[in-house]
């Protein structure tokens, strides 16, 4: 059964600003699922300028699903970006060495983990998502949001700080889709059931072959 290319890097012909950014991404620790697309007119293929403060010595990651959609200015704020708040002054004194490399703050200080995006995730224009921060399955991400905290699955959010708006659906309904979890079908599977993936009759989605 035919499906796009993952492996082609503008899926829509002679539409560049749709990118699938699996095949466009350098960064070892920036890790993309298939069929993840960025959508901008000025360079699609450019994802990684919007991963920022990324310094290879913190060894955080940037970690999203499949099937993702990205707008135009999402941006990523990795764990390189905080100082420590520990002392009087947040100055990075340290980075500057010449005798200040003795207050060079420890990693931990500054660390807040990995940033996740799961599966099936829509981020939304100019989104910015903070460090350390878990989006869950099915999420949505409302323009301009600033993502502080942690994203339930299938919850929309909104706001600066982001906050929860509301669930998609029922909490029984967020369980069933998990545990269907129809992004890690086989593509011809996913091809041959698109119409329930996208509709919303869950006994259905759930009785595929």
């Amino acid at each position: 059964m035919p499906y796009p290319d993952p492996t082609n890097p503008h899926p829509m012909p002679g539409f560049p600003q749709v990118c699938f950014i699996k095949n466009t991404v350098s960064n070892p620790h920036i890790i993309i699922g298939d069929y993840t697309y960025y959508d901008d007119p000025e360079d699609s293929e450019n994802f990684e300028r919007r991963v920022l403060y990324h310094y290879p010595f913190m060894g955080d990651k940037l970690i999203m699903g499949k099937f993702c959609a990205i707008a135009r200015g999402v941006t990523f704020i990795m764990n390189g970006a905080n100082h420590s708040m520990a002392g009087f002054s947040t100055y990075p004194f340290g980075i500057f060495g010449q005798g200040w490399e003795r207050v060079v703050p420890t990693a931990e200080e500054s660390y807040k983990g990995d940033t996740v995006v799961g599966n099936d995730v829509w981020l939304g224009y100019d989104a910015t998502v903070m460090p350390g921060v878990s989006i869950g399955h099915g999420a949505i991400v409302a323009a301009k949001a600033v993502v502080t905290r942690d994203v339930p699955p299938y919850a929309i959010v909104g706001g600066n700080p982001s906050r929860v708006i509301h669930l998609r659906f029922p909490e029984e309904v967020i369980e069933a889709l998990l545990e269907i979890a129809w992004w890690d079908w086989e593509l011809d599977k996913i091809t041959r059931n698109l119409e329930y993936i996208v509709g919303a009759d869950l006994e259905a989605l759930r009785s595929r072959p």
